[in-house]
């Protein structure tokens, strides 16, 4: 088998992630969440204001794997972090070490950054995941929810005086 390259994505690569993007909510069947266009992704990347980066996996020249993150802020800390909002790899190359590949670069990344943590979500049902982060050395942290407001409840949040709340 020919080695995986892990690198940092370019423009040229967004069609594909994308389509791994499609697999990862199938995966976590949440495709009807799924709204992202290849063109939202590039401009996240890539555009004027970039709000992410990715890295890809390819082997033998086809995009296997993806990781997008971006920094936050630790205000008890005082510095900022490294999220990891998606970090995918397709089912055939699973179980190959490309995923612990993946997140030693970004821990590197973040270290070579100074951040003061590495954080990301994964689902509850999700335990091979939950057993793989735990393996790796991360901490579930049971006590924290995420908290979302999208679509209209976010328009509302947004144009509503707080008194009719």
């Amino acid at each position: 088998m020919t080695p995986v390259m892990i690198r940092a994505a370019t423009p040229a690569d967004v069609a594909a992630m994308h389509a791994l993007m499609y697999e990862l909510a199938v995966f976590e069947k949440l495709t009807d969440l799924f709204v992202a266009t290849p063109e939202g992704v590039h401009d996240a990347l890539f555009g004027a204001r970039p709000a992410s980066e990715a890295m890809v996996a390819e082997r033998d020249g086809r995009i296997v794997g993806y990781a997008l993150f971006f920094h936050n802020f630790s205000t008890f800390l005082g510095r900022r972090g490294l999220y990891l909002e998606d970090l995918y790899v397709q089912p055939s190359e699973r179980g190959s070490g490309l995923g612990t590949q993946m997140l030693r670069r970004l821990a590197a990344l973040a270290v070579e950054r100074q951040c003061g943590r590495f954080e990301w979500t994964v689902l509850d049902w999700n335990q091979p995941a939950i057993d793989f982060y735990q393996k790796m050395g991360a901490t579930v942290l049971p006590e924290w929810r995420v908290v979302r407001v999208t679509g209209n409840a976010l328009e509302q949040l947004a144009t509503e005086p707080a008194a009719s709340r």
